[in-house]
């Protein structure tokens, strides 16, 4: 047995805004150059990606993309210096929260572990 957590931001209505897909997306942008390249790499649509985007430049109220138009290829984006700050913050959130977890975990494993041994596969006491 394992633990998963998920970890979201949420804004004050309970919508989430930044999570791990956010930031999956935000690191395909930095290497990609191009919001466009960065959904397809991730197999979303570039509505969705714009749209992740969007909802994480509103719950935080400062944009994370320098998007550029124009050109042949009229694409192009790159992570603003906020972006590139807020991403380096939220790894480093994210994996002490997650890490905090593993304490507890281990605790509710050898309790859970003495639980079961006192009933028997058919939920009977032993």
């Amino acid at each position: 047995m394992e633990l998963k957590a998920k970890l979201y931001l949420v804004d004050e209505e309970g919508n989430k805004f930044m999570g791990i897909g956010v930031l999956w997306l935000l690191e395909q942008v930095e290497q990609q150059n191009s919001l466009r390249k960065a959904a397809s790499a991730l197999g979303i649509s570039y509505s969705k990606a714009f749209a992740m985007v969007q909802h994480l430049e509103k719950g935080l109220g400062v944009p994370v993309l320098n998007r550029r138009k124009g050109g042949a290829s009229r694409e192009g984006a790159t992570l603003t210096e906020f972006a590139v700050q807020f991403l380096a913050l939220y790894r480093q959130f994210n994996k002490q929260a997650k890490g905090s977890l593993s304490s507890p975990f281990s605790l509710f494993k050898k309790e859970l572990g003495l639980l079961l041994e006192e009933y028997d596969e058919h939920g009977g006491e032993v």
